[in-house]
């Protein structure tokens, strides 16, 4: 056999089973070879100049060191192409004479690999290579060698593909800045994604002009010369930002339409990896702009615009992350079906800044509950009493009170269409999983409630919070059949500023 640059892992390892331990002994990142997918993927294309360059190896010394073992194991003698000038060299010398080496080039010129799945595991292996604290040169230099186009639509695999190898949500959101700012020159050499007037993406992206337009009156605020002290800086502009902070809050539209439009179809095609580490990132800038506003409320000047920086800036990478990866990732993967449902009940959350403009994935129109049969309206048998639908619906969007309703498969099967939402719902959450649902930093809870409601250990759990002045009292309920047996859990919440309020007694009517 003949070793080169160009020889592929799997090939070796195939003819010669012993090297897997020779690789294990030379760099930990070798670890990979140990999985049998990651042979049959990454193996069957990667070479040896990829793995050295992988590994951090000479690959002139790695050629020799390999066919060296391959004597010491089976006698047999194996010639190693070198690198430089392509002469080949003998394995080792009998006499204790060392091989001769060379240096390799600096930089190894792999080809990139065709197989996806191999472009995968490269990928993945420079952000396990993050995460452990390599050095963010070397890595952008090892990507720009040998998975040099990838797209976002792989990049937003890769994270799945981490996430289900157990890496936690909260470690991919650390890690996110540093991983685009890896893919960042991939990534602008794709062209923008392009749509009509009235499509989602076109709408949320001029949504993300509107904000860039504010984050830059607020930076040229913060970069205003700050010689006359930072108390006197904030007295001056304070008033200024406080406004400003009040127009950037309205981005939570936004945020709440990705989470509850285009997150659920994404997680249709089982791309659920952007969902939660974006959603993630959603509820940090939230919580920035809410206690930056708490700040200026309280003339913490110097807290203050240390938070605004920070919330502008999240703001501003949340922009390219949606542009360069989320937006076209979902362009490739959706359909125009699939777009006319996210587009469906945009209007019942609200849109930030703007207005939409026409055209595009336009809403259709939700037919009547009430549906005729030859002999009259269809009536539904209940416990006590007979009724339309039309008359469920609507006693149900009449009820003081918001309920939602998850299935025994802990499905969300529906919630009820009160004109006025204490929590912002919209259809395209119809049939998602509740666990979905909600932000990572919440979802232990709702666990612990399911499972406590399913084993039949609880039947209640009460939660309440205050939402912008307004006391919000929010009850969970195990829905049960005749039998016992868990059915779903029903969610009701509340506002109950003015009960909470409430003395003494009222027995007379008071509408004058």
């Amino acid at each position: 056999m003949e070793l080169s640059p160009k020889t592929k892992i799997d090939d070796l390892l195939s003819s010669y089973p012993f090297l897997l331990e020779f690789f294990l002994g030379k760099s930990p990142k070798f670890k990979l070879l140990q999985s049998p997918l990651s042979r049959k993927t990454i193996g069957k294309v990667a070479t040896l100049a990829q793995v050295a360059s992988i590994g951090g190896l000479n690959l002139d010394q790695l050629l020799l060191d390999i066919a060296a073992e391959i004597r010491e194991k089976t006698g047999e003698e194996v010639a190693a192409v070198q690198v430089n000038d392509g002469e080949k060299a003998p394995a080792g010398r009998d006499n204790g004479e060392e091989a001769p080496t060379r240096r390799v080039k600096d930089t190894v010129k792999a080809a990139v690999p065709e197989d996806r799945k191999a472009r995968q595991e490269i990928l993945k292996g420079i952000i396990r290579d993050l995460h452990d604290g390599e050095d963010m040169e070397i890595l952008k230099q090892r990507f720009h060698d040998l998975v040099k186009d990838v797209d976002a639509t792989e990049i937003a695999a890769m994270e799945q593909g981490l996430i289900a190898e157990g890496m936690p949500e909260s470690e991919i959101k650390r890690l996110c800045d540093v991983h685009v700012e890896v893919f960042q020159e991939s990534l602008e050499s794709q062209a923008a994604p392009r749509t009509p007037p009235g499509h989602p993406v076109n709408t949320f992206m001029l949504e993300n002009r509107a904000a860039e337009k504010i984050t830059r009156e607020i930076g040229q605020i913060l970069d205003k010369p700050a010689d006359l002290g930072e108390e006197v800086f904030f007295r001056q502009y304070r008033g200024e930002l406080e406004q400003l902070m009040e127009r950037l809050a309205d981005i939570d539209l936004h945020y709440l339409r990705k989470e509850n439009q285009l997150f659920p179809i994404l997680e249709g095609y089982e791309i659920t990896g952007p969902s939660q580490v974006m959603w993630a990132l959603h509820d940090d800038i939230r919580d920035a702009i809410k206690t930056a506003r708490g700040e200026l409320a309280a003339s913490q000047g110097h807290e203050a615009l240390n938070t605004i920086k920070y919330a502008i800036k999240s703001i501003d990478d949340m922009i390219y992350k949606e542009e360069n990866i989320l937006f076209p990732m979902a362009m490739e993967t959706l359909s125009d079906t699939d777009w006319q449902k996210v587009g469906q009940g945009e209007s019942e959350i609200g849109f930030a800044w703007i207005v939409p403009e026409q055209g595009g994935a336009a809403e259709e129109t939700v037919s009547p509950a009430l549906k005729k049969s030859a002999e009259g309206p269809i009536l539904l048998d209940l416990a006590t009493g007979q009724l339309t639908p039309e008359q469920v619906n609507l006693i149900l969007t009449h009820l003081p009170v918001e309920i939602s309703f998850v299935d025994e498969n802990d499905e969300l099967r529906y919630y009820s269409q009160v004109k006025h939402k204490i929590f912002p719902r919209s259809p395209g959450v119809i049939g998602r999983k509740v666990q979905n649902c909600h932000p990572p930093a919440s979802l232990y809870k709702v666990q612990k409630i399911i499972d406590e409601f399913r084993s039949g250990k609880k039947d209640v759990a009460d939660f309440w919070i205050e939402k912008k002045d307004r006391f919000i009292y929010i009850r969970y309920f195990a829905v049960r059949d005749d039998s016992g047996a868990y059915r779903g859990t029903l969610e009701v919440v509340q506002d109950a500023t003015a009960v909470r309020g409430l003395t003494g007694q009222q027995r007379l009517l008071d509408w004058e």
